[in-house]
C-alpha cells in the first residue's frame, strides 16, 4: 500500500477545509500531511460528486485493516462534530485519511497508534 489512491474532494469541502486549516493549532506534521493529500485530490462540483465518496456530512462505514474492526462515522468539519453522534472531525487522524476515497479504495495513515491501513466499505 505505498502508493496513494486517487482522491476526489468536493470544491465546497476543500473550501471548509482550507477555511479550518488557517485557524487550527493542529501538530505541524499532520497539518503537511493533510495539505499534501488535498494537494493531490481531483477537485470537482458539488453536484458531480459521486455518490459513493467520503465528503464533509456523509456517513462513511470503514474498516481498520490490522484490526479488522469496522467503524461507521459521520465525516465533518471540527466545527460541526457536535452535530451528529457519531461525528469524525477530518481533523483527527481517521477524518483525515478517510476524505476523498471511495468504496473498495484503503489507505495507509499515520494515527495515536501508529500507522493504520483502513478500507471504505459502504458511504451514505
Amino acid at each position: 500500500m505505498n502508493t496513494r489512491p486517487n482522491i476526489v474532494i468536493s470544491c465546497v469541502d476543500m473550501a471548509v477545509i482550507e477555511h479550518h486549516l488557517d485557524e487550527t493549532s493542529l501538530p505541524r506534521e499532520f497539518l503537511d500531511e493533510l495539505e499534501v493529500e488535498l494537494a493531490r485530490a481531483k477537485i470537482v462540483e458539488p453536484n458531480v460528486m459521486p455518490a459513493d465518496v467520503a465528503c464533509l456530512n456523509r456517513q462513511v462505514t470503514f474498516k481498520v485493516l490490522e484490526t479488522g474492526k469496522v467503524f461507521t462515522k459521520t465525516l465533518t468539519a471540527p466545527d460541526q462534530v457536535d452535530k451528529y453522534e457519531d461525528s469524525l472531525s477530518v481533523f483527527a487522524p481517521l477524518g483525515a485519511a478517510l476524505i476523498g476515497l471511495s468504496v473498495g479504495q484503503s489507505i495507509q495513515w499515520k494515527t495515536n497508534r501508529g500507522l493504520q491501513s483502513v478500507e471504505i466499505i459502504h458511504v451514505t
